[in-house]
């Protein structure tokens, strides 16, 4: 996870430099006070965070922000990486590479529910971990993409016969359809 968290931070145009894990037992104090004093000082020499590289401000805010919202959905795509146990320092460092993490960030992964498809079951709405799924009965399901995870729960929990939830990967998702519009006026079976 350190790794991909330091390629993230050069992703994002800061020294990778300024995350570090050591590993060492509650007994080792004199070690530990040695490792957090050099990496103190090479903190303090890389200046304060964003300042030090020339980024601004408010755009390594908003940069941040969006790493942050994109962490459960980065754990699911990378989780076999993240699980792999490598003992070889050269195999690490090619573990995640340059292009493969901007692919990470430029092809996210977002779900839609196709309105003319979903039947109001209900299903997704119920699975959804971070109830991003706006809803109820006889009413059209709709996705809010700012509380989104995805993590695609919603996409492998709803009916293969109804097949409403959408993966779109790097393009847009089409905005929700208008409240009023969202009511499912069922049909009742004539005598």
């Amino acid at each position: 996870m350190v790794l991909l968290c330091r390629k993230i931070l050069a992703y994002l145009g800061l020294n990778p430099d300024r995350l570090k894990i050591e590993f060492m037992s509650a007994g080792e104090g004199i070690l530990f006070a040695e490792i957090m004093n050099g990496f103190g000082n090479r903190v303090n020499k890389l200046g304060p965070l964003g300042q030090g590289e020339g980024l601004d401000l408010g755009e390594l805010k908003s940069g941040l922000a969006e790493i942050i919202k994109l962490v459960p959905y980065i754990k699911v795509v990378k989780k076999e990486k993240l699980a792999s146990r490598l003992y070889d320092l050269e195999e690490y460092d090619k573990l995640f590479t340059t292009e493969e993490i901007d692919s990470l960030f430029r092809d996210v992964v977002s779900y839609h529910i196709d309105p003319d498809k979903c039947q109001a079951c209900m299903i997704c709405l119920r699975k959804c971990p971070v109830e991003a799924i706006v809803g109820g009965k006889n009413r059209i399901h709709v996705i809010d993409q700012d509380k989104c995870i995805k993590c695609g729960t919603c996409f492998e929990a709803c009916p293969p016969r109804f097949g409403s939830v959408q993966k779109i990967s790097g393009g847009p998702v089409p905005p929700p359809i208008p409240e009023e519009k969202r009511i499912i006026v069922k049909k009742n079976k004539e005598k």
